[in-house]
């Protein structure tokens, strides 16, 4: 009886989680996915977006320096938290495997006791001194593996510094949404970047971030017909064949 209520509770658990789903996907149903709200750094100040700190000596007024400015000229470039930043994301990656296995081994062991001091005739009728042992063994196995892949992804986006470590890297991470027929496409790229490879367009290429992390998914009509039903990932889970 427990055991049929603990399978009880557990689908149940799943018909929730499942139901939590198809209420959002019902309420999505008029215009496809909702594109997220700006963050408002005063009404949220818990996911406010990075500041810089703001300058604690007051500008003189016939002084062209500024107070906090790491050279005479301006500089165009991110070098400071909350400073925007451009990142060109482009992958082509191309890799091409291909590995063959053979091996193969015969065995062959014989054994006879047709003279052994005359106690080979102690032996039982049944059994043949010239033919005691005859055994033999052989194995083969033949391997093949080939891998193929190509991939190309060419974006670009505008990030934010959210932290400049004690080295002079800087921490950065962009979100971007677009919407396209009621299909939702999410973009999201974070790493640290050297002040050195940012160019003078401002701009950095992902293979100059360190610790890239980049994102590139969707959501909506086209994305969840491509999805398995949640009964079909759990069967495939679930069953050991």
């Amino acid at each position: 009886m427990t055991s049929t209520l603990k399978a009880v509770l557990s689908l149940g658990a799943i018909a929730a989680l499942a139901g939590c789903s198809a209420v959002d996907r019902i309420k999505e149903i008029d215009g496809g996915p909702k594109l997220a709200p700006i963050s408002n750094p005063m009404a949220q100040p818990v996911t406010s977006l990075p500041m810089p700190a703001a300058p604690t000596e007051p500008r003189g007024a016939s002084s062209l320096w500024q107070p906090g400015a790491r050279s005479f000229f301006h500089d165009p470039r991110a070098s400071r938290v909350g400073d925007i930043i451009t990142v060109n994301v482009s992958v082509a990656d191309a890799a091409k495997l291909s590995n063959t296995t053979s091996r193969a081994r015969t065995n062959s062991e014989n054994a006879n006791l047709t003279n052994f001091f005359g106690l080979e005739k102690a032996l039982p009728t049944s059994m043949d001194p010239a033919n005691l042992v005859n055994m033999g063994s052989a194995n083969s196995n033949v391997g093949a593996g080939s891998i193929d892949r190509s991939e190309s992804v060419n974006l670009t986006l505008a990030a934010l510094v959210t932290q400049v470590l004690p080295n002079g890297n800087m921490v950065i991470g962009g979100h971007q949404q677009m919407k396209v027929n009621n299909e939702l496409r999410d973009l999201e790229v974070s790493g640290i970047v050297r002040t050195e490879d940012i160019t003078n367009a401002n701009t950095v290429d992902l293979t100059q971030i360190a610790e890239a992390r980049i994102s590139y998914g969707g959501r909506g009509t086209t994305s969840d017909v491509q999805t398995p039903r949640y009964g079909s990932q759990l069967f495939d889970i679930l069953m050991p064949w």
